[in-house]
């Protein structure tokens, strides 16, 4: 199947007309027009907000439309099946059809609104509906994006791509050339539509860690570089909350943010985590486990005092080395969030100014062993190379 994108964006284009946001105000009138999606020149999907069904009639599984086509409706989205066996999944707007698909068999294309729900992709992967040889396109793009080149920096992560209206994607083969050559502002969706047409995408980096102050989002751009992953392993390093309101609807805010089929893991043994088998891991955070680590060692200045304290603080240092030592080694692909604490005024008490230099030493210590390293401020993600 032949499959034009004669427009990529949302239901009012991008940019929205009229609307004053930043991320409209980057982008020149027309940059993506509405969502239009036509296969072999005889098909026209159906329109996002309802796919396309007459008001209060309900979808119908195994619609057949002339010339051998087949339009299935699932949760899942839009199956369009062609005479040539060519899958195609449209997945925009909310899940209807039926609960679930029946056959399990792998799309060639995906066409899916990806900015706002990720986790949609890696709950395909680990059904077996998307495998390496799918392309995965972003349509239905509008404002929701802040700009071209942090689309291309997010779907990167998720193993898609945005590409300019007027593309031609063949289920048979790598996406075509654009057709139209509209003209770009920005050189994001041109360089995922390099990625759409298989070319190698770079290699992911096994260790990440993301640095951050207090509410920078350091935790945000970790769950969203993992989200439309099959398989994650969540290993929550703080307290439980106790009877505490605030730390309990803190810890409820990052429950409900991360992606269903996530698995959660508490505890402080990260050395066990880092060396066991290869997996996907977000570890939240270093911070918290060095905090533990201090009570579990009786490291803190009013805990012990003279030799005692000193070895103390020596157990401390075994561990950070411990903690090195495995993510130097792990197999897994991990992503780690820590606090950046040396930004702020020097703490006014000896507790807080002997955990700040040994989390500082440890960030240290663990962004030397990583291939990402990056600093989130505000929401805004500031890659830290070599």
């Amino acid at each position: 199947m032949l499959i034009l994108l004669e427009g990529t964006g949302g239901p009012e284009g991008w940019p929205v007309p009229g609307c004053p946001c930043a991320s409209c105000g980057r982008l020149a009138p027309g940059h993506r027009r509405p969502a239009s999606v036509l296969i072999d020149g005889r098909v026209r999907l159906p329109a996002p907000a309802a796919y396309g069904e007459v008001p209060g009639r309900p979808p119908r599984p195994g619609e057949h439309v002339p010339g051998g086509y087949a339009i299935r409706r699932t949760s899942d989205g839009c199956e369009v099946t062609g005479p040539d066996g060519g899958r195609l999944l449209y997945a925009v707007g909310p899940a209807a059809g039926c609960p679930e698909p029946d056959d399990g068999t792998p799309f060639d294309v995906v066409l899916m609104d990806l900015p706002g729900r990720p986790e949609r992709l890696g709950a395909l992967r680990r059904r077996g509906r998307i495998t390496s040889t799918t392309r995965i396109i972003a349509v239905h793009l509008d404002h929701g994006a802040l700009s071209e080149a942090e689309l291309a920096r997010r779907l990167g992560f998720w193993g898609a791509a945005a590409v300019p209206d007027g593309t031609v994607v063949d289920t048979a083969g790598p996406a075509a050339a654009d057709t139209e050559g509209p003209g770009r502002e920005e050189t994001g969706s041109r360089a995922a539509g390099t990625h759409a047409a298989g070319t190698e995408a770079a290699p992911r980096p096994r260790r990440t860690l993301l640095l951050g102050g207090s509410r920078s989002g350091k935790s945000e751009e970790a769950e969203l570089r993992l989200a439309a992953e099959p398989e994650v392993t969540y290993v929550a390093t703080g307290p439980s909350g106790g009877d505490d309101p605030a730390w309990l609807a803190r810890v409820r805010a990052h429950r409900e943010r991360r992606p269903a089929h996530w698995r959660t893991v508490e505890t402080t043994d990260l050395e066990a985590v880092l060396s066991g088998d290869p997996g996907t891991f977000l570890i939240d955070g270093i911070g918290t486990w060095l905090a533990a680590v201090f009570d579990e060692c009786a490291a803190w200045p009013d805990g012990a005092r003279g030799d005692d304290h000193r070895a103390a603080l020596g157990l401390v240092a075994q561990r950070c080395d411990a903690l090195v030592a495995a993510w130097r080694g792990t197999r897994a692909r991990v992503v780690a969030v820590s606090d950046e604490v040396g930004l702020g005024v020097i703490p006014a008490t000896p507790a807080g100014r002997l955990f700040r230099d040994a989390l500082g030493r440890l960030n240290q210590a663990l962004a030397r062993e990583s291939e990402d390293v990056a600093l989130v401020v505000a929401g805004r993600v500031v890659p830290l190379p070599l």
